[in-house]
């Protein structure tokens, strides 16, 4: 077989192989025990609380911490408005007023943050958040504003 001979026959294989591969969704059970183990078994922290109360000052600057972190991919109010490629990403961006997510303790909202959520594209934050700025936007996720009134994120043409 000459090496271009050769070269086609690999691509042509990659390209079945690539075309045969397609996940589907998982099923409402895959989904109960992925969600059940993240809640109780996976994402620590469940017991600490947060130190700041939710006043409106610190919603407000757990807002403003969330807009230079966050905003990219949950969009300005937390449930993804805005964003263009929310629909093409796997594991999905959850929107962050979900059940789901509102059913982390502040603890494990604070531990997702500082850790993120492997293999997801859900990247930590320690070293770059400090604990204040991660409980004040914990704080703020307790409180998110309706979907789509804060507008899409500046950085993403309209």
């Amino acid at each position: 077989m000459t090496p271009r001979r050769a070269i086609v026959v690999v691509a042509a294989a990659a390209i079945l192989a690539l075309a045969g591969c397609k996940a589907t969704p998982p099923s409402a059970f895959e989904t109960w025990v992925v969600t059940a183990a993240k809640h109780h078994v996976f994402v620590g922290n469940r017991s600490q609380q947060n130190p700041f109360p939710a006043t409106p000052e610190v919603i407000a600057e757990g807002k403003e911490a969330f807009s230079h972190y966050c905003v990219a991919c949950h969009g300005l109010d937390g449930q993804n408005t805005g964003v263009p490629f929310v629909g093409h990403i796997s594991p999905p961006i959850p929107s962050l007023a979900s059940p789901d997510v509102q059913r982390y303790a502040d603890g494990q909202l604070k531990w997702v943050i500082d850790n993120g959520i492997w293999p997801s594209g859900m990247p930590g934050s320690k070293g770059t958040l400090s604990d204040e700025e991660i409980w004040t936007i914990v704080a703020f996720l307790r409180h998110l504003p309706p979907a789509g009134s804060q507008g899409e994120p500046e950085m993403y043409p309209h």
